[in-house]
């Protein structure tokens, strides 16, 4: 609990930070305009800009769970791009402190390594601008360079490590999610196996003594509410246990989405419109899907996930794809737990299999919608896959 509201006072307190450094900075752009002998229409347009400049700087920078989706960022970036560059035009030198926000925006919205590169054509733009004949410069050029250099690293650095807490306090909460899921999981098959088998146990000897039992007796009718009362208490144990391996997968999906986001990585699901699976078959894709996922979280650095669940007349399958491809490969080479997911995916006849594909990585589990073995057998053979 304690570190959950650290992390989330740390995201707020970069948000402020990043807040502060973009008000001050446009602040000091509005004084150095207002101060300019200007004609009123261009001072009253360069406010109008000014005031709009805080909510796209501000939208670009917003860390999760307020962050905007992928491509809103990159709206916001084609009109952050114009913001900067065009009234270069008229208020020349003054509107060149701008260019630091750009070359931030730059580095946090497009991906790697192209966001370096046109980060530094930005910072580098600054100087051309300076010694070309479209802007009249009352700053060197290395003054340029070097406010542009600082701004654009500090606002990279702020929501960047903003970023990061963000993913540490998503993994933390994916590891609290492992661990309820395990203890509860113990509790069902605990509730199925002990309770279960005494009520089957009670069943079957109520019934074996009904048989030895004349009907006439006030035994026969004690014994026959007993046999009864024990076959329906172990259907309800089962009925509760099936249920809640049949709904793993539509909640499992459900959290991936909120963890994915609140980590910032983008995520986006498909599924088939009308899912109903067996319960072996849910709880194995569920199991593959939290590894998959906390694979992201904890050990990559990811930025986009797509999550794609296709069902055909005999099969499902379930693929994982990122683009945190090299820490994820890494994972693979030393992690044990995707070798545990085969070993279950393998008992209800399946197969699951990673590959490298375009830079991404891809996790695919395609299991028959009809298995062989049954879902207590495999919980028991392959507990540890579960979790």
């Amino acid at each position: 609990m304690f570190r959950r509201a650290y992390l989330t006072t740390a995201n707020k307190v970069a948000f402020a930070t990043v807040a502060l450094l973009v008000v001050g900075s446009l602040t000091l752009v509005a004084a150095d305009v207002l101060a300019q002998p200007l004609s009123r229409r261009t001072l009253i347009t360069g406010i109008i800009l000014l005031l709009l400049l805080p909510a796209v700087l501000l939208g670009q920078y917003a860390p999760p769970p307020y962050r905007l989706p992928y491509r809103w960022r990159w709206v916001l970036l084609g009109l952050q791009t114009l913001l900067t560059y065009l009234p270069v035009l008229v208020f020349e030198h003054r509107w060149l402190s701008l260019l630091g926000f750009l070359a931030g925006a730059v580095l946090l919205t497009v991906p790697r390594p192209a966001s370096v590169v046109i980060a530094l054509a930005v910072v580098a733009s600054g100087p051309a601008l300076v010694h070309s004949s479209l802007v009249e410069a009352n700053r060197s050029s290395m003054s340029v360079l070097a406010s542009t250099l600082i701004t654009g690293s500090a606002v990279y650095a702020v929501v960047h490590l903003s970023l990061l807490a963000a993913r540490l306090q998503a993994s933390q909460a994916q590891a609290a999610r492992l661990a309820e899921y395990r203890e509860r999981t113990r509790i069902a098959r605990n509730l199925h196996d002990l309770i279960g088998s005494s009520l089957v146990s009670i069943a079957v000897q109520s019934e074996s003594a009904l048989r030895r039992t004349p009907r006439s007796t006030p035994a026969y009718e004690a014994l026959s509410e007993i046999a009864s009362l024990a076959r329906r208490s172990h259907s309800e144990v089962r009925s509760i246990t099936s249920a809640r391996e049949s709904s793993q997968l539509h909640s499992e999906l459900a959290h991936a989405q909120r963890l994915l986001s609140s980590a910032g990585v983008v995520s986006r699901t498909t599924l088939p419109p009308q899912l109903t699976l067996p319960g072996a078959v849910s709880g194995c894709l569920s199991a593959v899907l939290r590894e998959a996922v906390s694979n992201v979280v904890q050990h990559s650095q990811a930025t986009r996930c797509e999550i794609e669940v296709t069902a055909s007349d005999s099969t499902i399958r379930l693929s994982v794809d990122n683009d945190g491809l090299r820490s994820a490969v890494r994972e693979t080479r030393t992690g044990s737990g995707l070798e545990s997911l085969r070993l279950r995916t393998l008992a209800l006849s399946g197969v699951l299999r990673t590959e490298v594909s375009g830079g991404h990585f891809v996790l695919t589990a395609e299991l028959p919608l009809d298995p062989p073995v049954a879902l207590g057998d495999t919980d028991r053979v392959h507990e540890s896959a579960c979790v």
